[in-house]
């Protein structure tokens, strides 16, 4: 069932928040630029997925005690970014253009890590992982911007297409059918990101990481040598 939303319900998730930053000049010049001023709703979100997909590089040792990994300007500055910091900088070029745009997270077994990113996770469990809800057509639409085309090439699952229509969460399975994510539980959604809530949850839940030298840990070059 399809419905458009009421008024101070669509501007909370099409006005700026402090992390999906939609009014940031840097963020808005992206979006603008990514899509045709003409184009439908439908459309801008289905190419403004594909630009945060691809554009942004899907980096997993960020730093998740500081605030700029979460916040949507600083993902499109540094050109990587983790699962929640690229849902992020989705949502905030959707608002941009005025759709409805919202992040959501879940956790995730994830079945196909690298074995160095699961030895410093301590789990395959990806505990909040973050996702996008858009509002189109009438109804929220859920998408994972997460994996970059050129990652996903070397872990051997075709990268995740958003029609901007039907639902695009993470591949159950990989190219050779073998499982690949699982959502294991629903954390509901956010009209912009926790980041200091994330940010005690991931000390917690990846404590095994906190005192890790992650700097120049890279997954894509750790997938090619496995």
């Amino acid at each position: 069932m399809t419905a458009p939303l009421p008024d101070t319900i669509r501007r909370l998730y099409t006005d700026p928040g402090e992390y999906i930053d939609s009014d940031h000049p840097a963020v808005r010049q992206f979006a603008e630029a990514a899509v045709q001023a003409d184009a439908s709703a439908r459309e801008k979100a289905s190419v403004l997925y594909k630009a945060v997909r691809d554009g942004i590089r899907y980096n997993p040792y960020v730093s998740m005690r500081v605030a700029d990994t979460f916040r949507a300007s600083s993902v499109l500055a540094a050109g990587q970014g983790y699962c929640v910091g690229k849902a992020s900088l989705y949502a905030a070029a959707c608002r941009v253009h005025g759709i409805p745009a919202r992040v959501g997270f879940a956790d995730v077994k994830n079945h196909l890590t690298t074995e160095k990113l699961r030895a410093s996770m301590g789990t395959d469990i990806f505990t909040w992982h973050g996702f996008t809800e858009v509002h189109v057509d009438g109804a929220w639409r859920k998408a994972t911007p997460t994996f970059n085309d050129t990652l996903c090439a070397k872990v051997g699952v075709a990268p995740l297409d958003f029609d901007g229509h039907t639902d695009a969460l993470l591949h159950p399975f990989d190219g050779e059918g073998r499982a690949y994510m699982q959502y294991v539980n629903d954390r509901g959604t956010y009209h912009d990101v926790p980041a200091k809530f994330l940010m005690r949850e991931m000390a917690r839940d990846y404590a095994n990481m906190q005192g890790e030298d992650l700097s120049g840990r890279d997954m894509e070059r750790e997938a090619e040598g496995q």
